[in-house]
């Protein structure tokens, strides 16, 4: 089998869930992501936030909605997520 016949697969996409904690940018949505690990020396479970921006483009995310991201070309300087499912409305 020749290499030109051959399709090249892309890697896997990382996808994450968070909390969207701003709305305050066009098309843009901060989500706060939150991640348990282990501290190396002290084996203590520590929560780590780690902040994404993400891409909105109809501007339907609202403070406090649980979402689903997923990892895509850079959209701007520090945008390179959007957003793929609203798993809950804020209340």
């Amino acid at each position: 089998m020749s290499e030109s016949t051959e399709t090249p697969q892309r890697n896997a996409r990382k996808v994450r869930e968070g909390l969207v904690t701003s709305n305050s940018m066009d098309r843009t949505a901060v989500v706060t992501v939150t991640d348990r690990k282990r501290h190396p020396k002290y084996n203590k479970t520590m929560r780590q936030d780690s902040k994404l921006y993400v891409h909105d483009a109809d501007n339907d995310l609202n403070v406090g909605d649980r979402v689903r991201i997923m990892e895509t070309r850079p959209l701007s300087k520090t945008k390179r997520w959007r957003v793929v499912e609203v798993l809950e409305r804020a209340r």
